[in-house]
């Protein structure tokens, strides 16, 4: 009983964090902006989280630095998701030709390291967060590639597959029927492990101060900001950086789920639709 209810329960974990994040700037809660006591004032009864190194109510503070990183994150997640879906099926498919080529520009932008992405598209835009998003999926698209195109390329050896484009069915149905279907759970995989990825790069664009500039509130801007007076107060610490431990936590359970296996790809029984 045990077992069951934690092996539905861990993988809330991520949704509640999300709800949390999303939720947090309508709690009944002080202003983010606002000085409530002095520079890293211990936690209390009225402040359970203390104050930050300004003076500001450290919970609030943590409220509302997680909607944006969220939805940063989701957002690059399904772009980088639709694309890479999109690309990866098509130039999985294909024996040969520009489709291929393809693969190969992907694997050049796959070792360029991410960071440097980050600061030259995000840099380049000083204070905008549509910026730090575009840089998040650029960086996440490789990998969204490569993972989708391996998958329908070990499919398009099958003989169902190879049934139906010799009997004339267009590429895009054989995709749609035949491919998208096998691979749904490792999409969905592949997806949870880019929005761990997608939540930690935003955070660490907050960290090293790209996005909206101070006062604006960012988990990982939280964590270097008040890192000097860890060790007096270590709640405006802390919050941000267990709320991202429990989501990237929750996320990799959850994507662990979706990888396990529920069964075999389709055969020949199923080349007659």
């Amino acid at each position: 009983m045990t077992r069951t209810m934690l092996r539905w329960l861990l993988p809330a974990v991520p949704v509640l964090t999300v709800a949390v994040a999303l939720a947090g700037p309508w709690l009944p809660l002080p202003s983010p902006t606002e000085r409530v006591g002095v520079p890293f004032e211990p936690a209390s009864w009225s402040r359970p989280f203390g104050t930050d190194m300004l003076g500001r109510d450290a919970l609030a503070r943590t409220a509302h630095g997680g909607r944006t990183l969220v939805l940063q994150a989701l957002a690059a997640t399904a772009l980088g998701s639709i694309a890479g879906l999109t690309i990866g099926t098509w130039a999985g498919l294909a024996r040969r030709g520009p489709l291929k080529g393809v693969l190969r520009v992907v694997d050049g932008l796959a070792v360029v390291p991410p960071l440097l992405i980050m600061l030259l598209v995000a840099a380049g835009r000083p204070g905008s967060e549509l910026a730090v998003l575009v840089a998040v999926t650029l960086v996440s698209l490789p990998f969204s590639v490569r993972v989708i195109g391996a998958a329908t390329a070990r499919l398009a050896e099958l003989s169902y597959v190879r049934t139906a484009l010799a009997r004339g069915d267009s590429r895009f149905a054989v995709i749609r029927h035949d491919i998208v279907p096998n691979i749904a759970s490792e999409a969905w995989a592949e997806a949870g492990l880019r929005f761990i990825a997608a939540t930690q790069l935003c955070a660490t664009a907050g960290f090293l101060g790209l996005g909206a500039p101070a006062p604006a509130a960012n988990w990982g801007r939280l964590v270097r900001e008040n890192a000097v007076g860890a060790g007096a107060q270590p709640w405006p610490v802390l919050a941000p950086a267990l709320l991202l431990v429990m989501l990237a936590l929750g996320m990799t359970l959850a994507a662990d789920r979706l990888t396990s296996p529920v069964g075999r790809p389709r055969d020949e029984r199923n080349t007659a639709r």
